[in-house]
């Protein structure tokens, strides 16, 4: 089945820095390279070195002028979040578009961070917010763009309140949905302080749909050994053009969003096919789960406390 190609305009990003997590493969290196082919200065922040080298020198095949750097930063751990705001903040440089790309879907098994937090949920949700609340300085001075990248599974289950590190019954797909319904309450809530606070950042949310990325794929690092059932049909279909999108357009929505003079703050971009799982991106409606503000005010009130982040907000 032949299927339409999506393709979207990027503006000239000269002059500008831009910081993506998880690009050192799928759709975070797609994002990362296209915002380093519109003149971009893009850092790279990696847990894997060795992927991280590999992720410039296809940028710099793609763009061979790009400007391209790797930083260190494993989001499972406050101290490398730290280490990573200290270096980025030493350097100085305001920083104009964060794309928090980087997650972890589904293991196995109950596994948590290094502060003790549930994987997900400390990956995805915590590792993002600790990284943004100490880059607030840089961001506000660049009058950045915040672009948070979560999921379809946000529009479904809930935050496990009474049990946020899921200690007493892990339910992987649960877990995973409260770590994306966690960052995208954050992200909204981001965007409503900064038009209240006068801190100049924009902050938004997108989702890819559904391609066939490495997130459901073999992860040794969190026990699963094999790709899943669900990967491997969303090859099929994503081969054939039937529902599922690709690893290339699935990055369309994160970088309308992030970089769209059309994209504006507090909004959700995704693909516009059928059920959001493939097609251009657009603006959507947000899902039920992010519509409450009192819960995104509680969600950004815990994650400060359990980030130990609690106190390290900008002055006016």
């Amino acid at each position: 089945m032949a299927r339409k190609p999506v393709n979207i305009s990027v503006p000239d990003l000269s002059g500008r820095r831009a910081v993506v997590t998880g690009a050192s493969d799928g759709i975070g290196l797609g994002i990362a390279a296209w915002l380093a082919k519109a003149g971009a200065e893009v850092v790279l922040p990696v847990r894997n070195p060795r992927k991280g080298e590999a992720a410039v020198a296809e940028i710099r095949r793609q763009a061979p002028s790009a400007q391209v750097s790797l930083r260190s930063l494993d989001l499972s751990s406050l101290d490398s979040v730290a280490a990573l705001g200290d270096s980025l903040t030493g350097e100085g440089r305001p920083i104009h578009l964060l794309v928090n790309n980087a997650g972890v879907m589904t293991p196995p098994d109950r596994q948590t961070t290094a502060d003790g937090f549930e994987l997900q949920f400390g990956t995805n949700h915590l590792g993002h917010v600790a990284l943004v609340l100490r880059l607030l300085p840089l961001l506000r001075a660049g009058q950045a763009r915040v672009t948070s990248q979560i999921s379809i599974s946000a529009n479904r289950n809930a935050i496990n309140w009474d049990d946020l590190n899921w200690e007493r019954s892990y339910d992987g797909m649960k877990a995973y949905s409260q770590s994306k319904i966690a960052f995208g309450l954050f992200g909204l809530e981001l965007d409503r302080r900064s038009k209240a606070e006068g801190w100049g950042i924009t902050s938004n949310l997108s989702h890819p749909g559904v391609a066939p990325t490495s997130l459901l794929a073999a992860r040794p690092e969190i026990g699963r050994a094999k790709d899943t059932m669900g990967v491997r049909m969303i090859r099929f279909l994503s081969a054939r053009g039937i529902l599922a999108g690709t690893v290339e357009s699935a990055k369309f929505p994160a970088l309308y969003a992030a970089t769209s003079p059309d994209a504006h703050g507090g909004a959700l971009y995704g693909p516009s096919g059928p059920g959001n799982i493939s097609g251009p991106p657009a603006e959507q409606k947000l899902f039920s789960q992010l519509s409450d503000p009192e819960e995104a005010r509680r969600v950004w009130q815990v994650s400060q406390e359990l980030t130990g982040l609690a106190d390290h907000l900008p002055g006016r």
